[in-house]
Parts: structure tokens; C-alpha cells; sequence
């Protein structure tokens, strides 16, 4: 391939602290047929990224190095492959996960001024739909919109959010009320009950991290767990006869305690990831979350946007915890 433009982007040479962040010149290649190039306006930083650049989640390459970042971006398309239909330079696009930056690493990732992807991988913005707020939405929105569908029919249903303050939370808080759910937040933090009431969470629960709420036994329909760790066989208990529990994250740490008693009891645990997405399933998420960003009817999680070159300080803040809704790097 011939090079054809030069942009910056952050990237590792080994798993590590922050620190092991660095903000580089980067050469980008000219597009394959299919490819359609972004410009990028904001890249979400999510807990993959950090678990990976600590090598707590290695990538699945032999030699991983240097290594970009960032699974999901938003942007504009700056150029489209020869062979690409229906897409056009200046168009607002989302994209994510689908082999961009994570464990994959099929392609470099999100934290860089271009991003390349096939052009099957993206999900068009509307032009009345701010795409800051659709970058704050972005993947946890996107993972809070699928794993909410696993619950099954929850309109009048007592549903669970789990980690209600982070981003999947935030997401999904806002999206099981517009969805007709009575919303049940749970939080580590007192300080951060006003944000979840304000997404539309009709109670809020706090438990210190590392202890497990107390929740009545079989008193929820439903759970999004993005917890797990401590909290989780406190929510299998909680579970009333039918209901589902959905885990889409563990940031309170993957090793759980729980009652195997609860497996015989008329209750469903499963879970989902975005590693299973593709464009149509992207698509679907997307198409629904503009529609009720364009009518008001859920507003993005909060943000906080820093500079690309940031990425190591955005990293650090992220792993201090107690951030509400998330963390957007800009160039």
C-alpha cells in the first residue's frame, strides 16, 4: 500500500501502567476497496482499554506491538474505498468493536485522529443528533441497549442496573425507563444519587464497594450486571421466580460468589458481549438510540472530554474509579 497521509495517534510498545501511553506521528495507508476512513471527533475510553493495556487482557496476536487502542469511535467519513456505496465524505458515523483496537486488534484502534474500518462496521449519526452525545452513548449504550434485550419484555417490570453511576449504567438506567421499566440503581457512592435519579432510576440502593447490597430476597424481575464481583449473588438471590440476570461487565472483578442453591430455582442466568457485534446488529442499537436522543426521551450519560494526547491521564482518572458516565478523548 502506498502511504498518503501522516495524523497522529497514541499507542503502546508494551503492556503496562498509563505511562506506557504514547501520543505519536502516525502514517496512515492508502484504503482497500471496502474501507472508508473517519475523521475522528471523540473516542470513548472504556475498561477494555485499561484491562488490556495492563495486560490483564493480552491481545490475540503474537507480536501485539506497538498496539492502538480504543474500541469505538465517532467521527466523520473523510474518504470512502472505490467499491463503497451509500456512503459519502462529511457524513456523521459511529463505529466499534468489529476487530477495531481490543483484543482482536484486527485493526488499529479508536485513539487516533483516522480511523480505517470496512465499511460494513459503521452506523450512520443523523444529521439532528449531536455526536458528542452519541460518542457519550457510544458502546456502553450500545452494550446497555442488547444486554437490556436479554431481559426479555421488561415494560412495568422491577429491573436492576448494577453500577447505575458508570457508563453501561448510565446507559442503561436511561434506556430500561424509557422502555416502561421501574428502574432500581445500584451505586457504590452516595454522592452519586442524584445523577442516577436524574437519568430516570425510580430508587437508588448504595453499597460500599466490596460489600454486597442488601437487596430483598426475589423482590426484581430483571438485572444488568456490570458488576459483578461482590454484588452478584446478592442480585441471583433478588431475582423473583422468571426473572433474568444479563452480566455485560465485572468491574467489581470476575471471581463471584454464589448460592448454587439458586440454580434450581425457576430463574435464568446469561450475559452479552459486544464481541459478538457486527454492522447489522450496530445498526439496529443505533437507529434506536437516536430515535430517542432525537425525541428527548433519554439524554447521553455525563462526559468529560480531554485532548488525544491525554490518553494516560484519561486512563489514570478511570482507574482511580468513582467516574460518572465517561470519559471521551478529542484530537
Amino acid at each position: 500500500m502506498t502511504l498518503s497521509m501522516r495524523s497522529h495517534a497514541v499507542h503502546i510498545e508494551r503492556y503496562g501502567s498509563p505511562e506506557v501511553l504514547t501520543y505519536f506521528e502516525a502514517e496512515q495507508a492508502s484504503l482497500a476497496a471496502h474501507e472508508i476512513r473517519i475523521k475522528t471527533l471523540a473516542a470513548a475510553v472504556n475498561h477494555t482499554d485499561l484491562k488490556i493495556r495492563a495486560g490483564l487482557w493480552p491481545v490475540r496476536k503474537p507480536n501485539p506491538f506497538p498496539y492502538v487502542p480504543g474500541v469505538e469511535t465517532v467521527g466523520v467519513i473523510e474518504e470512502v474505498g472505490e467499491a463503497v456505496h451509500g456512503w459519502v465524505p462529511g457524513q456523521p458515523v459511529i463505529t466499534m468493536m468489529q476487530g477495531l483496537g481490543g483484543v482482536r486488534a484486527e485493526r488499529p484502534g479508536g485513539y487516533a485522529e483516522f480511523v480505517t474500518v470496512d465499511a460494513d462496521s459503521v452506523a450512520p449519526i443523523p444529521a439532528d443528533v449531536d455526536p458528542v452525545g452519541m460518542a457519550a452513548l457510544g458502546l456502553v449504550g450500545v452494550t446497555a441497549f442488547h444486554g437490556l434485550k436479554k431481559l426479555g419484555q421488561i415494560d412495568g417490570k422491577r429491573i436492576l442496573i448494577t453500577g447505575a453511576a458508570g457508563g453501561i449504567g448510565s446507559a442503561a438506567t436511561a434506556i430500561a425507563r424509557v422502555r416502561g421499566a421501574c428502574v432500581v440503581g445500584l451505586i457504590s457512592r452516595a454522592d452519586q444519587s442524584d445523577y442516577v435519579r436524574s437519568l430516570g432510576a425510580d430508587e437508588v440502593i448504595v453499597a460500599a464497594r466490596g460489600k454486597p447490597p442488601t437487596l430483598a430476597p426475589e423482590s426484581i424481575d430483571g438485572v444488568l450486571d456490570a458488576v459483578a464481583g461482590d454484588v452478584f449473588n446478592a442480585c441471583v438471590q433478588a431475582l423473583r421466580p422468571g426473572g433474568v440476570l444479563c452480566l455485560v461487565g465485572a468491574v467489581g472483578g470476575g471471581d463471584v460468589g454464589l448460592d448454587t442453591w439458586q440454580l434450581i430455582r425457576p430463574v435464568s442466568l446469561t450475559g452479552y458481549s459486544t464481541e459478538s457485534l457486527d454492522g447489522a446488529a450496530l445498526r439496529e442499537a443505533i437507529d434506536a438510540l437516536a430515535h430517542w436522543l432525537r425525541a428527548q426521551a433519554i439524554r447521553p450519560p455525563s462526559h468529560q472530554s480531554m485532548p488525544l494526547s491525554a490518553a494516560s491521564r484519561a486512563h489514570q482518572l478511570l482507574e482511580k474509579g468513582g467516574v460518572s458516565g465517561r470519559v471521551l478523548l478529542m484530537p
